[in-house]
């Protein structure tokens, strides 16, 4: 059991910058909710700590200023970040429950260890970022859960904001190139740049394909979901990595990368869980950020949602399972090759239509979150890739945390591919299922490695 024991609001230490900040089509399409993670520390907990968190808090705030702003809609129906300094929430909790109560800190079992948000309030009064410290019992350990609005970043961004306040938290200062970049009017210049785009076809902007003699996707998405993590060792992970490599390549191809291995690893294992008919047509989607393939690129700091979206070549469910895992590994990486500077020009000229600036409208009106994205579960899958992202560097001068991860499972069908705390090759995947498909899927998942 959590215990609330105290809860501030937080406020930028410094003056900051008002005014209205314009957010990119790539910020109105995203989720407007708060996605939930945790870092876990072993470090005891003392009267210290959440002073520390609380001041460090209101620094890096200050560099970060839009994070402690509000939502809000502006004339022309888009989203806007109003940078007006009314803070970040800051929470005091305790758990009677030590940090072995809570096993491997599996996404269903922490949700009471992040921030409770009440998005019955008016959503310009919402805050954008939460936080809450929670102190194992005894405390002999403590958890850092964060709430952070989608809108305002995508996962790279976060984790950059997480890190530059934890190296405040240690009494250092950041560097010029720590610094976020705010301006989001690159990507609107970039988007109207006199060079026309080009007209290319955008199969991740359509619906994907449906289960055999369905005529929706209301049945599959009413289905139950729960969240597993499932652990790879360096072996299982090289192993997969040489199956997928088994086929001879062509002269000059590079071999099959670690997430392309374990993507198609994760879609096979899907495609045989679901028992699916072989002529059933499956996808996989993928967000990649696009900060350097852009020309020209983004700045590295772009604080924002620098992503595009793209599905693997549509095939069936009996390749996937019958043909060796390089198919799957070649339709992975097809789909990632896709992302070109010309098509995520054009995906960002398209991405945001009528359905969408609709929605926000209804966001506004209270109607609550209603996404025009095509619908990833059964027979698809989604699969988001954060092993390149620095998680285990929040270091806020008791060392670094011992363990990451997300603190919710999704609605549909979804993989996250993380780096384990061990930092030495091993992997987290934390993986939503279909309940009905998990157990099989567990199976199919390690019987090969």
């Amino acid at each position: 059991m959590v215990t609330i024991v105290a809860s501030y609001n937080v406020l930028p230490c410094e003056e900051t910058p008002k005014g209205h900040l314009w957010l990119a089509d790539s910020d109105q399409v995203v989720r407007s909710g708060h996605t939930p993670t945790i870092y876990v520390y072993e470090a005891n907990h003392n009267h210290d700590t959440n002073e520390r968190l609380r001041k460090s808090l209101g620094e890096i705030l200050v560099h970060y200023y839009p994070v402690a702003g509000r939502l809000s809609l502006a004339e022309d129906a888009r989203i806007q970040l109003d940078c007006n300094a009314k803070g970040a929430t800051f929470i005091e909790a305790e758990t009677t429950k030590s940090m072995a109560d809570y096993g491997d800190f599996s996404p269903g079992a922490v949700t009471e260890l992040v921030p409770k948000i009440d998005y019955t309030q008016p959503v310009e009064e919402i805050p954008l970022f939460l936080v809450q410290s929670t102190r194992f019992r005894g405390g002999k350990g403590f958890v850092i859960g964060v709430a952070v609005c989608h809108i305002l970043a995508d996962g790279l961004g976060g984790i950059q904001f997480i890190n530059s306040w934890a190296k405040l938290g240690r009494g250092e200062t950041l560097e010029p190139h720590e610094l976020p970049y705010l301006d989001r009017t690159i990507l609107k210049l970039q988007h109207s740049s006199t060079s026309p785009s080009p007209c290319l076809d955008h199969p991740e902007l359509k619906p994907l394909p449906l289960k055999l003699g369905s005529s929706d996707i209301n049945a599959e998405q009413k289905k139950k979901t729960r969240a597993v993590l499932l652990k790879l060792t360096p072996q299982q992970v090289q192993k997969l990595k040489k199956e997928a490599n088994e086929e001879p390549l062509q002269e000059g191809v590079r071999a099959y990368s670690r997430f392309e291995a374990l993507a198609a690893h994760i879609w096979r294992s899907a495609s045989k869980a679901r028992e699916l008919e072989e002529k059933q047509p499956t996808v996989v989607r993928f967000n990649a950020d696009i900060r350097s393939r852009l020309i020209p690129p983004l700045p590295k700091n772009y604080y924002g949602n620098a992503l595009a979206a793209t599905v693997a070549p549509k095939c069936y469910v009996g390749e996937i399972v019958s043909k060796p895992l390089s198919y799957a590994a070649q339709k992975v990486r097809e789909a990632i090759e896709k992302l070109t500077n010309e098509y995520i020009r054009s995906q960002l000229k398209n991405m945001l239509g009528e359905e969408q600036l609709d929605r926000i409208r209804r966001l506004f009106m209270g109607e609550g979150e209603s996404r025009n994205v095509p619908f990833a579960g059964n027979p698809n899958l989604q699969i988001t890739s954060w092993l390149s992202m620095p998680v285990y560097e929040a270091d806020f001068g008791w060392g670094k945390p011992v363990y990451f991860g997300l603190a919710y499972a999704f609605a549909q069908d979804r993989a996250v591919i993380i780096q384990s705390p061990h930092c030495d090759g091993s992997i987290i995947v934390s993986m939503t299922f279909q309940e009905e498909h998990l157990e099989l899927f567990k199976k199919f998942f390690y019987e090969t490695i």
